[in-house]
Parts: C-alpha cells; structure tokens; sequence
C-alpha cells in the first residue's frame, strides 16, 4: 500500500484532547482524527485486525502482547481512564465487572433476637444520619431501597446491610429491569420514604442481600416518618421472597474463590464472548507499544511489516529502485507501506516513527551502490545493512522474518 492511497497526515504536536498517550500518538501517526474517528489508514488497521482474529482465534491477544485481564466471557485492558470497573484478584486470576463481581462476606457474631422496640429518630432519614444519632456503626442497620418492575410494575423493597452499597446490577439479575419508585407507588405500597421498612407490606416483592438473614437485631425503618425500629430480624419480623447477593464488592474486599484482597481496576472491553471491539483493542495497541518518538506496533498487529522509503540520490535513481523493491515484497507476501511522497529524509523517518511498522528499510544511493539497503527494526537503536539481493528475492514472509532476526544489531 502507499502512503499517498491512505492520504495519511501525519502530527508533530499531540490533540489538546488527548487523555492518554496512546490516543495522541494515534491521532499523530494519522489512524484517527483529534475526534477519535478512524481515518483512512485506521479503517484499513481495523480490518487488519478483524482479519487476525479470525484466523488467529483463542491466541489473538497473545500474539497482539495486549496486557489483559480475562474471564470466560469477557476480556478487559486495564487502563486509568477505562470506561469500566473491573474487579481482579492478583493471586488466582479472578476477574469480573464491579458490578457482578462475588466476593467474601464476614457476617457478625450469632446473638439473640431481641424484642423489637420503637424509637423516635427526628431527621434520619439517611443510613449515615440514622447511626450518628442512635450512635451505631452503620453495619447494624437495614438499608431499603425502592424500586418498581418495568415488566409488571410490581413494587420491589430492596434491603442491604447499611455498610454496603447496593448493585443495581445483581438486583437486576435477580428481578429484571427496575427504575426507581415514584413517591406515589411509594405512598401505595406502605412504605414511608426515609424510613421504609418490609414489615407489614402486602402485594410487594422483597429481596434481601445474603448478609440479611444473617444480620441478627437491625435497626430499620418504621414505615412512620421520624421513627425506626430497632431489633428487627428477618425470619421472624418479614421474609423476603428472594435472597441473594445484592452488594458491590469494594476494594480490599476478599476474593470468593481464595480470599486473598480484590483490587478494583478501570479498563476498557477489549472482547465479549466471540465479539470484538476492535476500536478498542486499536487503543490498547498503542497504549501498550509506543515510545518516545511513537507507535512501536509489533508484527502481527502492524498491518504493514515495513515501511518502505527512499532518499533521493544525485547520480542513481533510488526511486526506481525503490518502487521495484516494493513490488517484489508485495509478491512475496509480505505487507509494505510505501512512502511515496517527495518529501525531505528527515520527515520521513518521523513519520516512520510515529506509524511504528516494524521494520524500516530506506533506499540511498550511498548503500545502493554498493547493493545495499538500510534495515532498522523500529525499536532497535542501531541500523543494518542489507543486501538488496536478500530483499528482492525473499519468497515468503517467515523468510523475512528469519533475515531479520538474523541481522546482528
């Protein structure tokens, strides 16, 4: 392919816009624009792409050296500015989304269910509120959350421990899609918003978190704006229909599967199940393989194995010479970007720089007349020379790869 067919326009200075590296040196080497669309040369790098799954498979984020965090299901590259917060456990390879994430929880000492006892709480109508001024930790009181069924419209009071957070997530598996109560299906099922409590609803489905049950003497709401009641237990004061794990798994939380602590990572999707986002992966690629100077894609995942240039000569025309190495490349089967433009050395090797093939080769009258060709591969400091010969009558592209990896550099 050459440079002039990708219309390819390249940056010296990084967007105002970019927020990690790897996006800015995507928008200089010409892939996306500063808006984050895939440019003529990025389509032709996503089909690249595409095209390696496919026939790579199960060993495609290997090939690609991509850093990943996987389940059976779904493939994350960790990343600050992620879009998603994905739970990972370090020792034995856990990993899932925030959200749905399984973790340990420590239910308190077993104690006697005491009588339940109304008491006036002026103003507390939040869990944090509520425990300052009964002054109990948070962990001894029943948070309700009120939702409605978008399927049926059937009410659904939600209780987690006052500690945790509820995953709408997991509540969601459990019930289907809800939105919250309004304050009149509030108003109809009984409940008082500040201070509901499942005690003594009807026509109402409750779901409690696993902890619930094992929670003995919760404070909980009244269904009496202003009052709770204390010493409530499920079991004996309400039964829930459905208990389940309903809570957000939070950092330093220990793993379900081994115990050790749970980190909380921010990533992007790079996969789910046999759908990928090559968008993405085009972005983990960068953000994991660049340098000071630009991209440093490596083979398989460059779509070009080299970037071919020349540099005009006063008595040879290394144009032509250059031209005929690429067509005896391209029928070989191995994948070169052209720089065709009439522009000065120095440019070009920037740009070679900023795309990151991995490997450059430049066409000059002082090697060419002596049937050479310079061969740098994109991360190596120091360049080779190599006959023209070598090149020109390479049959494939295990062969070249075998040449270069032969060069003593």
């Amino acid at each position: 392919m050459k440079y002039t067919d990708l219309s390819i326009q390249t940056q010296r200075e990084a967007p105002n816009n970019a927020r990690t590296q790897g996006f800015a040196f995507l928008v200089r080497g010409g892939y996306l624009t500063r808006e984050n669309q895939p440019t003529v040369l990025g389509e032709y790098v996503l089909k690249h792409l595409e095209n390696l799954s496919t026939e790579l498979g199960n060993s495609f984020f290997k090939k690609l050296d991509i850093p990943n965090i996987s389940n059976e299901e779904e493939t994350f590259f960790p990343l600050e500015t992620g879009a998603l917060d994905v739970v990972y456990c370090a020792a034995c390879g856990y990993v899932a989304r925030s959200e749905l994430a399984s973790f340990v929880k420590n239910p308190p000492p077993t104690e006697e269910a005491l009588p339940t006892e109304k008491v006036a709480t002026p103003e507390c109508n939040t869990i944090e509120d509520l425990a300052n001024f009964l002054e109990i930790p948070k962990e001894r009181t029943a948070k309700a959350l009120l939702y409605t069924r978008q399927s049926d419209g059937k009410f659904i009071f939600a209780v987690v421990r006052g500690d945790m957070q509820l995953s709408e997530a997991k509540l969601k598996d459990q019930v289907g899609d809800v939105k919250p109560a309004t304050e009149e299906e509030i108003a109809t099922s009984g409940a008082v918003a500040g201070y509901a409590s499942p005690i003594g609803l009807k026509d109402v489905l409750i779901i409690v978190d696993d902890l619930i049950p094992n929670s003995p003497n919760l404070v909980a709401g009244a269904n009496e704006t202003g009052y709770h009641l204390k010493n409530v237990n499920h079991g004996r004061d309400y039964s829930a229909e459905i208990v389940a794990d309903l809570v957000q798994v939070e950092e330093g939380n220990a793993c379900a599967q081994c115990r050790e602590s749970l980190s909380i990572l921010s990533a992007d999707l790079l996969a789910s199940k046999n759908t990928h986002s090559f968008n993405k992966i085009l972005h983990a690629l960068a953000e994991s393989h660049n340098d000071e100077n630009g991209l440093t894609i490596p083979h398989p995942a460059a779509p070009f194995d080299i970037y071919l240039m020349h540099i005009p000569g006063k008595t040879m025309d290394t144009g032509a010479a250059t031209t005929e190495l690429y067509e005896k490349l391209g029928a070989a089967g191995i994948s070169v970007l052209l720089d065709d433009r009439e522009a000065r050395a120095g440019v070009k090797f920037n740009d070679a720089d900023l795309i990151g093939c991995p490997i450059r080769v430049t066409v000059g009258e002082r090697g060419l007349q002596d049937g050479m060709v310079e061969l740098k591969p994109r991360s190596a400091l120091q360049k080779s020379l190599v006959s023209l010969k070598s090149l020109t009558g390479l049959t494939g592209q295990a062969e070249f790869w075998n040449l270069v990896n032969n060069i003593d550099m």
